[in-house]
């Protein structure tokens, strides 16, 4: 049995708490979904829809979000490590405290993101868009730029 939702819709509903770890959910609309402390982690969500969706505490470590849409999304305290988001727009984002340790964010939107306290020691952070992002206090140890 696959573990692929591919091109289906979520929306509105709450997954808080879930564990979804190494799910497929490419391509799937998850606007306002709450996911909170939700487990994705080595997750694949590329070209998801994740407009406005909480993911507060969210376990996104190794998780494939390529060009998904994160615009608006709240990812206080989530762990991001070695995530790859090549080319996801996160515009207007809140990633406060997250942990983005060693993540591939090439090419990624993060324009009016609130980056503050995010750790982003060792990520890659070639071609970002940050105009008019907060990045007070954020860590860039060893980041590529």
């Amino acid at each position: 049995m696959s573990n692929s939702i591919d091109n289906k819709t979520l929306k509105n509903v709450d997954l808080s708490g879930a564990d979804l770890t190494g799910a497929d959910l490419s391509n799937v609309d998850l606007t306002n979904v709450n996911l909170t402390n939700v487990k994705l982690t080595n997750a694949k969500l590329t070209g998801a829809n994740l407009t406005n969706v909480n993911l507060t505490g969210a376990d996104l470590r190794g998780a494939n979000l390529s060009k998904a849409n994160l615009e608006g999304a709240n990812l206080t305290d989530a762990n991001l490590r070695c995530a790859y988001l090549k080319g996801a727009n996160l515009t207007g984002a809140n990633l406060y405290d997250a942990c983005l340790i060693d993540a591939y964010l090439a090419g990624a939107d993060l324009s009016y993101a609130n980056l503050s306290g995010a750790n982003f020691d060792g990520a890659n952070l070639r071609g970002v868009n940050i105009d008019g992002a907060n990045l007070a206090n954020a860590t860039l140890n060893g980041a590529i730029l």
